[in-house]
């Protein structure tokens, strides 16, 4: 049956490639070594995915129950990518999505009502990704093979290679196997990929992007963490030669290489410009042409993308402030970033303002509700609103570290499903020299066991050691309503059931919210417990609460309970056992 890309498929194809390139972010800023050592192109490709998915999230719920054309999908995540694109490589990725956009957004040939083709097939998903090389060789001003402009334009090359015409997954499949042969033969390509013993780092971010694509088109897994071409490259020049070892988040960052912390050392001390400058420009085509050649004469890496009197400029130069006066030339630049190589802090251009004095450690929380928020407030933190269906993105994230405005800071996601979020959220907050641990919660009881054991005036390792296992040894439960019929791990469950879930999954199906927390209670308190947290939602009556917590005292001796109220916006009834 043929596999072809609309606007669903999008929508899954941006959200299983943030997913791939969060698995793969520490990887790939391991591996960094082009055309800045500066271990940030994973995390770049991340940030820059992370605003292309928001963008196209955003496109679906504001046209519902209808949905948006494939057309108004694309041009979504072409231009959230556009907007958020950090660094060389995602100034790039955004350029490479623009290219398909302009295609798959014009395809005409089977217009549905509205004039828009409901979908691309796979003769018009090869010409997208052929457009998208075009297009992204075109935004750098001095193309260099051996990077991820080799890879896309591989990529494309083998898209087109007499796949079927009808078969977007056919396409995409030929398109992502091109891109791991390419990416496994960039080390031949540039010398210091080959000296470092590594691919290209931005290269092995589009393999992972193009291998999310597959998986949206043809629900085959592919590409999870180590593409072949890695292996093939390595395992042919005898393994690689990395000395990077495993990190603990926020102790320790290793380097790829010898080679590659050689040209880490370089950077800044005369081996290539000092400060990367990026911004956003309003201005016409005519005055980007011209902010081009003036660029090129300043720096190096220069990268223009976008259209239509909205581009992202990406350049490294010595003089910074000639870079941003090049642009106000030209139009309206904002959202300016510089980020000083040598001393590997990232600002944002702002007015100045009196210093302040940090405090020496801070913790960063992401809670749903406003019970939760005040009850994490008091004990010292600082607090990420979350609501059901509206997860905090990263720069929510890194804002609130800045807010906490401390040297150290602990970082407790409470949810599962902002793992990478968080950890490129830390990265990014450790490029501006603040000292971050980020503690894998995945439930705001986690982080509450955490908080319980928090001692400011411990060494930093030591309390983050502390709070990581007070959190591990907290096993977490939630109850939801279910909203529609649909096969669980307890079974089928009906709209308006209440679901327990334990650990992240369906344990029990039932018909009301208090005997359905019994069951669950008693089904985690058979593996032993000492005490129980209750966490209870707005809508959840107070002789709810009292009959919990006489279940408990009736049936488990010597186990003590605690109570809060979540608030307004938090879940139905959180549960944590320690």
């Amino acid at each position: 049956m043929p596999q072809n890309l609309d606007a669903v498929a999008i929508r899954a194809w941006s959200a299983l490639a943030l997913d791939a390139l969060g698995q793969a972010r520490e990887e790939i800023d391991a591996i960094n070594v082009y055309p800045v050592a500066d271990a940030d192109t994973g995390t770049n490709l991340y940030l820059t995915m992370e605003s292309a998915t928001r963008a196209v999230d955003a496109v679906f719920t504001g046209l519902e129950p209808a949905g948006p054309t494939r057309a108004e999908a694309v041009r979504a995540l072409a231009h959230g990518a556009l907007i958020g694109a950090r660094g060389n490589s995602g100034t790039i990725l955004a350029q490479l999505l623009r290219g398909m956009a302009q295609v798959l957004a014009d395809d005409e040939s089977a217009p549905g009502p509205t004039g828009d083709a409901p979908h691309a097939d796979g003769e018009r998903l090869a010409l997208a990704l052929r457009r998208a090389a075009q297009s992204a060789y075109e935004a750098v001003a001095h193309p260099v093979e051996g990077t991820v402009l080799t890879v896309a334009r591989a990529a494309a090359e083998a898209a087109g290679a007499g796949r079927p015409a009808d078969d977007c997954g056919a396409v995409a499949r030929a398109a992502y196997d091109g891109a791991r042969a390419a990416l496994a033969a960039t080390p031949d390509q540039l010398a210091v990929l080959g000296r470092a013993g590594v691919v290209d780092a931005g290269g092995r971010g589009l393999v992972a992007v193009l291998g999310a694509l597959v998986g949206a088109l043809s629900g085959e897994r592919v590409g999870a963490r180590n593409p072949a071409a890695w292996n093939t490259w390595t395992s042919a020049n005898g393994g690689p030669r990395t000395d990077g070892h495993a990190r603990v988040e926020g102790v320790d960052k290793g380097t790829a290489s010898p080679a590659a912390a050689e040209c880490a050392e370089g950077v800044g001390s005369g081996a290539g410009p000092a400060f990367e400058v990026i911004y956003l420009l309003e201005a016409d085509d005519d005055a980007v042409a011209r902010l081009r050649t003036r660029l090129d004469a300043l720096g190096d890496s220069l990268v223009v993308v976008g259209g239509d009197g909205l581009w992202n400029v990406h350049v490294h130069v010595d003089d910074a402030g000639a870079a941003v006066e090049a642009g106000v030339e030209a139009g309206r630049p904002y959202r300016i970033r510089i980020t000083h190589f040598g001393l590997g802090d990232a600002h944002a251009v702002r007015a100045a303002q009196p210093p302040r004095e940090r405090a020496q450690r801070g913790i960063v929380a992401v809670v749903r509700g406003q019970g939760l928020g005040g009850l994490y407030a008091e004990a010292g933190a600082t607090t990420v609103p979350a609501r059901a269906g509206e997860p905090p993105a990263s720069g929510e994230l890194v804002q609130a570290v800045r807010r906490a405005h401390a040297r150290e800071v602990v970082l407790l996601p409470n949810d599962a499903e902002l793992r990478h979020t968080a950890a490129a959220a830390a990265e990014q907050a450790r490029s501006e020299g603040v000292r971050v641990a980020l503690i894998p919660t995945r439930s705001p009881v986690q982080g509450i066991a955490a908080l319980a054991v928090h001692e400011p005036d411990r060494r930093f390792d030591e309390d983050v050691v502390a709070m990581t296992a007070a959190a591990g040894a907290t096993r977490y439960a939630e109850l939801a309503v279910a909203e529609r019929q649909s096969w669980t791990t307890a079974g089928i469950c009906q709209a308006g059931d209440v679901l327990g879930l334990i650990d992240g999954d369906v344990a029990v199906i039932g018909a009301e919210v208090p005997a359905t927390a019994e069951v669950v209670l008693d089904r985690m308190l058979a593996a032993g417990g000492e005490m129980v947290t209750l966490v209870l939602g707005e809508e959840v009556p107070d002789d709810v609460a009292e009959r919990l917590q006489k279940h408990v005292r009736d049936g488990h001796l010597a186990v003590d309970t605690v109570l809060y109220r979540g608030g307004p916006q938090s879940a139905l009834l959180l549960i944590g056992v320690e």
